[in-house]
């Protein structure tokens, strides 16, 4: 996607100047996505790489210190007086901890969604434009009332708005209908799958894209339209499982499963795509391949854009160790563990350079629906692939 980069950098060109703000937790997002602007910049603009007039990172400092008492706040340590501001947030960053009464405790989403609204209020109205860069939504998996309960995505949205948020970006909502809780609020939620397919590809170069050989199969019911448009634009077969749950129990907020049911055609003999939102305890997962493998499938490939593993790897690496999958792909949107980058059968999913070209279409009001599809740019993917295949 060609772009004009002429005012990335420049605070006195007519677009206003770029700002990346990091809330806790997610350091790390927005240092990869500033060097892919700074490269997109200097690419074009060579000789801006030794002039010192030129800003050398688009972060603006920000910190959110603590008291003893577990209040905070948030500071920003330079102006962004007229800044187009994309703060970034990884609501699901576990590993953030702050002291309160003598002890470390880990920050939940609800400390890290004070932290947004905490920069927004410091930023005191000056900004000419706020976008909020949550790659988990927060609250997205209480997307719907089916009962007396709260509707915590709706409420979020709703408070970011009034707090003056033009739009937010999002990935794989567990369910972006929730973004009619703010019809005149910008929500994009965009979907990894050309990334996941490259890192795929570029992990197995022995994957035979036909009907006869590889096939996507769903997870659940919930899990279907995104292995519909897999399977569509590989142009191979689909299968679903569909999870028998005991409706008279409730266990962990939820009602058990009891079995998974699978419907469509053999797996005998074919590599199977996997392809969901989250993985959180992996029962589903391990259980799905289980099946599949009785059923005498080839090669699993799990992918899921947030890799949670909320009871450990110890399950996975057992799996693993058994030939029950050959791989989990799972993106760094949030958090990622050294233990869980370090396991043989993880494969890491870049999409921070997805994320900065959504910020230049935003910041130059340039249309992002080729972003949102990238029908394209996977059919170019898996054309270049079966080309160095010899097909």
């Amino acid at each position: 996607m060609e772009q004009n980069f002429a005012s990335l950098l420049d605070t006195h060109s007519n677009l206003f100047p770029i700002g990346l703000v990091a809330t806790p937790g997610a350091e790390q997002l927005a240092s990869l996505i500033d060097n892919h602007l700074l490269n997109f910049y200097y690419s074009q603009n060579p000789d801006a790489i030794s002039n010192d007039a030129f800003r050398k990172t688009l972060i603006c400092k920000s910190n959110c210190p603590r008291f003893s008492t577990g209040d905070g706040k948030a500071v920003l340590g330079h102006t962004v007086r007229g800044y187009d501001l994309y703060i970034l947030a990884d609501v699901g960053n576990y590993a953030c901890t702050y002291p309160m009464f003598g002890k470390e405790t880990p920050m939940s989403p609800d400390d890290h969604y004070q932290d947004i609204k905490r920069i927004i209020s410091a930023i005191s109205g000056k900004a000419s434009r706020i976008t909020v860069i949550m790659p988990i939504l927060y609250g997205g998996r209480q997307h719907k009332r089916s009962m007396r309960e709260s509707l915590d995505a709706a409420l979020a949205l709703q408070e970011l708005e009034r707090m003056g948020v033009n739009s937010i970006i999002t990935f794989d909502a567990h369910d972006p209908r929730v973004q009619n809780a703010t019809p005149l609020m910008g929500f994009d939620n965009a979907m990894p799958n050309y990334q996941v397919l490259k890192a795929l590809f570029n992990r197995f170069d022995d994957i035979n894209i036909d009907k006869d050989h590889l096939m996507l199969v769903s997870p659940d019911e919930g899990a279907m339209n995104r292995n519909v448009y897999y399977a569509s634009i590989l142009g191979v077969d689909l299968g679903m499982f569909y999870k028998r749950r005991d409706y008279t129990r409730v266990v962990n907020g939820r009602n058990p499963i009891v079995a998974h049911e699978y419907i469509g055609t053999d797996v005998k003999g074919k590599d199977i795509l996997v392809a969901d939102d989250i993985i959180a305890s992996g029962d589903s997962m391990i259980g799905l391949a289980e099946d599949l493998k009785e059923r005498g499938c080839g090669r699993i490939f799990m992918s899921a854009t947030y890799g949670l593993f909320t009871e450990g790897l110890e399950r996975f690496d057992r799996a693993y160790e058994q030939g029950l999958f050959d791989a989990v792909l799972s993106t760094n949107l949030t958090y990622q563990s050294p233990e869980m980058l370090a396991r043989p059968w993880y494969v890491n999913v870049d999409a921070t350079k997805y994320i900065s070209y959504f910020i230049l279409a935003m910041h130059q009001n340039r249309s992002v629906n080729t972003l949102l599809d990238p029908h394209k740019k996977i059919n170019d993917l898996v054309a270049k692939y079966n080309a160095s295949q010899g097909k």
